[in-house]
C-alpha cells in the first residue's frame, strides 16, 4: 500500500446517526478491527485506515451514506466507543474526534502515554503539527474540523482529519501514517480526499522544499513588515506551480445508487460466491434461526473488507449493498441481517481467539471464491438487485431515518432468509 493513496470528492451531508445504527456500527466496526488484528496485525489496519479508498467502503459496509462526508466522523466515532473498552487487551486506542473532541486530543494521548509507556507528549505534538499543516500549510480552501489519531502500543500511528467547504458543499478527508514519515512538512501525506479545484497552495508537497527555505530567509532578512510592504505591490499573487494529480475517487452528490457507481463483475462474483461457498462452508451456521441466504451475501462483502487488496475498494457503492444506508439509499438497513452478520463474526472472531479459526477461514474462502468468480458470474442487475431489497425490506426489519420500512404493497415476493 502506497503511501499516497490518492483523493475522493466527499459532499457534505448533515444529520445525525440514530441510536439504533450507531450502536450498531460500533459493534461491527470493532468486530471487524479485532479480525483484521488478528488476521495481519496492528501495523495492517494503521495502512487500511490510512487508506482513503479503503476507508470509505468500511463506513459503507456498516450502513452509513456510501458517499457522504458524515462516514469519516461516523466510522472515528464508532471506532473509539468501541475500542475503548477494549484498548488494553487489543493495543489500539483511538483519540480525537469532531469539535471539541479534536481539540482534546493532545490531553487524550498523555492519558495514554501514562497507560501504556509511551511519549504521550511526543504524541501530542505530532497531532498538533499534522493539524498545522493541513490547515496552513496546505491551503486547499478547506477548513478542518475533525481530527482522529489512532495509536497503537508500539507507537505507531494514523491520523484522519476532514475540512469542509460550505460555500462548495464539500468535505475534503486527509490520512497520515506515521510508517515511513520522515517529515511532517515534505511530502508527509498518505492521501489527500478531495476533488480537483484546480491550483492549490500546498507547501507540504516535497517540491516545496525551496519555496519553504526561500520564506524562512526572506523572514529574517526584511522581517514581517518588509513581507508585508512587498505584498502590497502585487494585485494578485502569482500562482504557484501546478500540483501533480494524484488518483482521485469522485464520489457524486446523488444519493442514489446507480450502475455506474458499481463495478458489476465485482458484485456478482461476491452474490455467486454467496450462493456457492455459503451452503458448504457455513452450514452451521446456516442452521441457526434466522441466518440464510441473505446474511451470506453480507457476509461475502464484509469478508473483502477484511481481506480485500487496496485496488479493489474503488467502488464504495457496491459495499452500501450489505446493510444499505440510513437515509434508504440503496434501500432501508436490513436490521434482522445486519444483527445477524454481527452475531456471525463475532462468533469467528471469539472461535479464533481460543484456537479454532474455522469460521474466519471460512470467511477468508468466500472473500478468495468471490475473486475467482468475477471473470465469469453473472447475476442480476443493480436496479433489479435494489428494487427486489426494497420489496422484500420489511420482512428484513427494514429501518432508516424516517422510521420502519412497511409492508410491501400489491403481490407479495417471498424473501430469502435472513
Amino acid at each position: 500500500m502506497s503511501r499516497r493513496g490518492g483523493s475522493a470528492d466527499l459532499p457534505l451531508h448533515g444529520g445525525r446517526v440514530p441510536a439504533w445504527l450507531g450502536e450498531r456500527m460500533t459493534k461491527l466496526g470493532t468486530i471487524l478491527v479485532e479480525a483484521i488484528v488478528l488476521e495481519y496485525g496492528r501495523d495492517e489496519l494503521l495502512r487500511r485506515l490510512a487508506h482513503p479508498f479503503w476507508f470509505q467502503c468500511f463506513g459503507a459496509v456498516m450502513g452509513m451514506d456510501w458517499h457522504s462526508s458524515g462516514i469519516t466522523t461516523s466510522v472515528l466515532g464508532s471506532l473509539k466507543r468501541g475500542l475503548a473498552p477494549r484498548a488494553h487487551e487489543l493495543g489500539i486506542h483511538v483519540c480525537g474526534g469532531r469539535g471539541k473532541h479534536s481539540r482534546a486530543t493532545p490531553a487524550e494521548l498523555l492519558t495514554v502515554g501514562a497507560r501504556t509507556g509511551l511519549d504521550g507528549t511526543a504524541l501530542g505534538h505530532a497531532s498538533r503539527l499534522v493539524a498545522k499543516v493541513d490547515s496552513a500549510a496546505v491551503q486547499d480552501g478547506f477548513e478542518l474540523y475533525l481530527h482522529g489519531f489512532i495509536v497503537t502500543d508500539e507507537g505507531r500511528w494514523v491520523i484522519v482529519q476532514q475540512g469542509m467547504n460550505g460555500d462548495r458543499r464539500q468535505a475534503r478527508r486527509y490520512h497520515w501514517l506515521s510508517e515511513g514519515l520522515e517529515s511532517f512538512v515534505d511530502a508527509p501525506h498518505t492521501a489527500i480526499d478531495g476533488r480537483d479545484q484546480g491550483v492549490i497552495v500546498n507547501l507540504a508537497d516535497r517540491r516545496a522544499e525551496a519555496s519553504r527555505q526561500g520564506q524562512l530567509e526572506l523572514l529574517g532578512s526584511i522581517g514581517p513588515d518588509g513581507i508585508a510592504r512587498e505584498l502590497a505591490r502585487f494585485e494578485a499573487p502569482a500562482p504557484p506551480d501546478a500540483q501533480a494529480l494524484l488518483p482521485h475517487l469522485v464520489l457524486p452528490d446523488h444519493h442514489d445508487v446507480r450502475p455506474e457507481n458499481i463495478i458489476g463483475r465485482r458484485l456478482h462474483g461476491a452474490l455467486a460466491a454467496a450462493a456457492e461457498q455459503g451452503p458448504k462452508d457455513f452450514a452451521d451456521l446456516l442452521l441457526v434461526p434466522g441466518v440464510g441466504a441473505r446474511t451470506v451475501r453480507a457476509l461475502a462483502m464484509v469478508a473483502e473488507v477484511v481481506h480485500g487488496a487496496p485496488c479493489r475498494f474503488s467502488d464504495p457503492a457496491r459495499f452500501s449493498l450489505a446493510h444499505g444506508g440510513k437515509d434508504r439509499h440503496p434501500y432501508p438497513v436490513p436490521i434482522k441481517v445486519y444483527d445477524h452478520t454481527i452475531s456471525v463474526m463475532k462468533a469467528a472472531v471469539r472461535h479464533a481467539r481460543l484456537g479454532h479459526s474455522e469460521e474466519l477461514d471460512a470467511i477468508r474462502r468466500l472473500d478468495a471464491q468471490a475473486r475467482r468468480l468475477e471473470s465469469s458470474a453473472t447475476g442480476p442487475s443493480v436496479e433489479a438487485l435494489i428494487a427486489e431489497e426494497r420489496h422484500n425490506s420489511h420482512s428484513y426489519g427494514g429501518r432508516s431515518v424516517f422510521g420502519e420500512e412497511p409492508p410491501p404493497s400489491g403481490v407479495a415476493i417471498p424473501a430469502e432468509g435472513a
